[in-house]
């Protein structure tokens, strides 16, 4: 009777640990596909990282730990950076915006 119950006590451990087997492998294939880059997307490198903070750097941005002013710091550097590109194009273009032609009707 007790090697019974036993059995029964074994096989039911058993069966809830297959049980949560297949749930955890079943929620750790849906987070390895909410990881994945959607088609179309570009995921950014350590590289290009680094470039930005470099450029960020060149116009003014200081990380620091605890800093006070984030992200206000930050979105003035990026404001600045994206100032700098944009008169970089200028220069390229000659200062005026590339001229679009229309089809004359």
């Amino acid at each position: 009777m007790k090697s019974n119950s036993l059995n029964r006590l074994v096989g039911q451990s058993a069966r809830g640990s297959l049980v949560v087997s297949a749930v955890l492998m079943a929620t750790s294939a849906c987070v390895y596909a909410q990881t994945s880059v959607e088609p179309g997307t570009h995921q950014i490198t350590r590289a290009e990282v680094r470039h930005e903070l470099k450029e960020l750097e060149a116009v003014g941005y200081r990380p620091v730990p605890n800093d006070l002013y984030y992200p206000d710091d930050i979105q003035a550097a990026e404001q600045r950076l994206a100032a700098k590109h944009q008169a970089e194009q200028d220069a390229l273009t000659g200062g005026s915006p590339i001229a679009q032609t229309k089809p004359t009707p």
